[in-house]
């Protein structure tokens, strides 16, 4: 079935589901842009990530990355306690936030940029007494999706406030997702940075880069457009 059009797998799908029963679910299905654009905005609040965007003639191809993902993101602020590297060469942000009294390690950032490590160098320091972290965690203080397996060794650093973007997918204790850093903002006392709330990253509407790719991903394979404006099917990412 991998070689099979999208459209024929789902097909397939559908008829094994029919006698499906809770915890079982098929997730929806659309190829009409405002009934995306609709889920995209409204499903964020019962933590849906966003959709993923697949062409209808597609068959599947194990290990490339031919889907869409598209997700909400905002922009928060966390506190940058250590970073992975040294004090001149940081290769990520190791971010903090008070969870239970205690400041804890919450994400990483992805790599950063030579321009971000320029900007970071001169504020990274070394702690000026005690320091909340070890010098040394275990992979899975960064959730179960990092890649890592060996243990990581942090650069502990006075603790500062950065502005990071992030996506809707917060545990309560952690994101499940690397987080991008955008600037450091040491005018926010570290107390003022706090954990999301339930009104992080409240939906803001579907970018119209979705349906201008979508078309895009389903022309690409063949599939062709019934209606203006159709998109290829979309799938709520859980």
């Amino acid at each position: 079935m991998r070689g099979e059009p999208f459209d024929a797998r789902r097909a397939l799908l559908v008829d094994l589901a029919a006698s499906w029963r809770p915890p079982l679910n098929l997730s929806p299905v659309t190829d009409d842009v405002d009934e995306a654009r609709e889920w995209f905005e409204a499903y964020t609040v019962v933590g849906v990530e966003g959709l993923v965007v697949k062409g209808g003639a597609q068959p599947y191809r194990g290990g490339e990355r031919s889907w869409m993902k598209v997700k909400h993101r905002s922009t928060v602020d966390a506190v940058c306690v250590a970073v992975t590297g040294t004090l001149s060469q940081p290769q990520e942000i190791v971010a903090g936030l008070p969870i239970d009294g205690d400041l804890r390690i919450v994400g990483h950032t992805t790599p950063l940029t030579p321009r971000a490590r320029r900007r970071l160098v001169h504020l990274l320091h070394r702690p000026a007494g005690g320091h909340p972290w070890p010098a040394r965690i275990s992979p899975g203080t960064f959730g179960r999706f990092n890649a890592c397996t060996a243990p990581i060794d942090l650069t502990l650093v006075e603790p500062f406030v950065v502005e990071v973007s992030a996506d809707i997918a917060w545990s309560g204790r952690s994101w499940r997702y690397p987080l991008r850093f955008v600037r450091a903002r040491l005018e926010v006392p570290i107390e003022e940075a706090l954990p999301p709330t339930a009104e992080f990253g409240e939906p803001r509407g579907l970018p119209r880069a979705l349906v201008r790719a979508s078309v895009d991903v389903s022309t690409e394979g063949g599939h062709k457009e019934q209606h203006l404006g159709c998109v290829a099917p979309v799938e709520l990412t859980p």
